[in-house]
């Protein structure tokens, strides 16, 4: 593992100084107090300040908030240990959530911030090499195929989120090995941006040509919310799947104002020590710090409004996509989506979860990656940032990273008339052996009602489900 001095691994008792740093108007707490705080009493403290700062924030008491942010900014680093690190991300997403409250001068802050395409792409490149969770992915939802697509010999796949060419070579790769031959293929992807779709045609269409293989891409330049599925074009006599990797969640955003008009839990009823009860996470390191009770030790609930089955959000943008889905009749349809419930009606409740979730992804980069690596400071900030600022600061059809749980994707795929399909034992076993290619046995795959669940530690962390059309 690569932890330098001042890891944030702990096991000791909860912090007992934290009442003793006010967050009132006028008691800053000392510079020389904060820098002498150990790693663990430095972590507790900082998760104390960023619960405080989201309730000033909340109830707009920007006056705290601010001293809660600048006291947060001496301990925080994005190039420190774990609980610095995150903490650095959630503080310039709860400034940024404060600099909304002027849309003048936010706007103004932004306006010369390019995105570069390239340097997109680049960042999700590292992600699917530093982590284990796409590839496993990308292995599940090929062998789901392969499976559906046994002796079909027209087969048109459906990517909703065309990326990485990568998964459909060694699918390609993997027809070609049949015994019966392979299908001919046709691949439609969808992106919004035309470079990676033209990408993705060039590599997929170089391997079928060395493979001998019939072949056809077509693009499709669009955001997943403008396409129209009955446009998609499936052919008579096509064996259809569709893979969605990461995608689906950005449609609930188009239904915000369900989100507004249900609030199971009023932000006004919920203080910092409420919060710190439903600080739970069953993991080592940074994930202890969160499991530890600031106020009284107590033991949280794992269970909140937001998690709980009876509380499935309305989205008529959802609902109509999956259904027009399923009216295209797919063989099979393959779904990975975060497992983690970051769609929660209140700024505390996402925060909260958020916490969890980004915290179990920075302690994967903690054990397995060096402080110091560059590629690793680009996915913390370009990828994982900027997830957290959508969460904690976007909302209305801003906020696209609304991660859902795995129960709740069962429900919206089963209201809209698909089946549950349980990934093979073949699957599972490439992608458990894929996982401990790594050589870290926090890596974990667990299975759930024939659906798979990526963790770290014991924290889910993506979920891969198969399903088909029920008639």
């Amino acid at each position: 593992m690569f932890q330098d001095d001042g890891s944030s691994s702990v096991t000791s008792a909860p912090l007992q100084f934290c009442p003793l740093m006010s967050l009132s108007p006028g008691f800053g707490s000392p510079n020389s107090l904060l820098k002498e705080l150990k790693s663990e009493e430095r972590g507790l403290y900082l998760i104390h300040l960023l619960l405080a700062c989201a309730n000033h924030v909340a109830n707009g008491n920007l006056e705290n908030a601010n001293i809660a942010l600048e006291q947060i900014s001496q301990l925080a680093s994005p190039d420190g240990d774990t609980m610095q690190r995150i903490a650095a991300y959630f503080a310039e997403a709860l400034a940024d959530r404060i600099l909304k409250s002027w849309p003048g001068l936010h706007k103004a802050l932004n306006s010369t911030k390019l995105s570069f395409l390239p340097e997109e792409l680049l960042v999700r490149k590292l992600f699917f090499e530093l982590f284990p969770f796409l590839k496993s992915a990308f292995v599940l939802t090929n062998q789901a195929i392969m499976e559906a697509m046994e002796s079909e010999k027209m087969v048109h796949i459906i990517d909703l989120n065309a990326t990485e060419p990568t998964q459909w070579i060694a699918l390609l790769q993997s027809l070609n090995a049949r015994p019966e031959g392979p299908p001919h293929l046709r691949i439609t992807g969808i992106h919004q941006h035309k470079e990676v779709l033209d990408l993705m045609a060039r590599s997929l269409t170089e391997e079928a040509e060395r493979l001998d293989i019939p072949f056809q891409f077509n693009p499709i330049v669009s955001k997943l919310e403008n396409v129209e599925v009955e446009n998609l074009s499936v052919k008579t006599g096509e064996a259809l799947a569709i893979s969605s990797v990461l995608q689906l969640h950005s449609l609930l955003a188009f239904d915000h104002e369900h989100h507004q008009k249900r609030s199971p839990l009023s932000f006004k009823n919920m203080n910092v020590t409420d919060s710190h009860r439903v600080l739970l996470m069953s993991q080592n390191s940074l994930g202890e710090l969160l499991q530890k009770d600031l106020v009284n030790g107590s033991s949280p609930s794992t269970d909140s409004a937001a998690s709980s089955p009876l509380s499935l959000n309305v989205s008529v943008k959802m609902d109509n996509f999956l259904n027009a889905l399923w009216g295209l009749s797919p063989k099979v349809m393959v779904v990975t989506e975060q497992d983690s419930n970051h769609n929660g009606s209140t700024l505390l409740e996402r925060l909260v979860e958020a916490l969890h979730s980004y915290a179990a992804l920075f302690d994967c980069l903690e054990s397995t990656v060096s402080r110091t690596s560059l590629e690793r400071l680009k996915v913390e900030k370009l990828l994982f940032g900027k997830e957290i600022k959508n969460i904690i600061s976007g909302e209305g059809a801003e906020r696209k990273e609304r991660h859902e749980k795995l129960d709740k994707w069962i429900q919206r795929l089963d209201l809209a008339g698909f089946g549950n399909a349980p990934l093979s034992y073949y699957g599972r076993l490439q992608a458990r052996r894929l996982m401990q290619a790594y050589n870290c046995d926090a890596y974990k795959i667990k299975e759930d009602n024939g659906c798979v669940v990526m963790c770290w530690q014991d924290r889910p962390l993506f979920s891969v489900s198969a399903w088909m059309c029920r008639k």
